[in-house]
């Protein structure tokens, strides 16, 4: 098991592990939607997406920098710079922000594979709902079908992305 890395440390490492946490992610929501656990699947691909996120955010940590400036208190008394924060913790509520900020870099696949990302989220915690009030979801064809765009889109997106190491 690879080391925690901050961005704030070593920001060519923490690209290097987030891809990595990427496709392993990918590889086990497939694996789960290929055994019909559904909810299992949606967790893994989104956390697949934020990892993927992350990682495309730190290597675009410049044209992220004026929208999250400042700092942040961590709790072990450390200051980091709120990109860096952003980047590391990639928060639920930033995702959307941080795709908008990236999708001049990315395109548009970047926003989509986030409301989707965000979509199966939802549907982890609350699973179908046939009237439409509680999920977006109203049967699993519809999951599978996002979760799928998902992998394969982030898969592609990472596979095609360089970064300095």
């Amino acid at each position: 098991m690879e080391p925690i890395v901050h961005p704030w440390r070593d920001l060519s490492k923490y690209v290097e592990i987030r891809v990595k946490e990427a496709f392993y992610e990918f590889e086990l929501a497939e694996k789960f939607l290929e055994n019909g656990l559904y909810r299992n699947a949606a967790g893994k691909a989104f956390q697949g997406w934020k990892a993927t996120l992350a990682a495309l955010a730190a290597i675009s940590r410049n044209e992220l920098i004026n929208e999250f400036s400042g700092f942040v208190k961590l709790r072990e008394r450390i200051r980091v710079e709120a990109v860096d924060y952003i980047i590391a913790v990639m928060p639920t509520t930033r995702m959307k922000k941080v795709a908008t900020l990236l999708r001049c870099k990315y395109g548009n696949d970047v926003m989509l594979l986030t409301e989707l990302a965000l979509d199966v989220h939802e549907f982890q915690y609350n699973g179908l709902d046939r009237e439409g009030v509680l999920s977006r979801y109203l049967d699993l064809d519809m999951v599978k079908q996002d979760i799928t765009t998902i992998i394969e889109g982030g898969r592609r997106i990472l596979s095609s992305v360089t970064w300095h190491s």
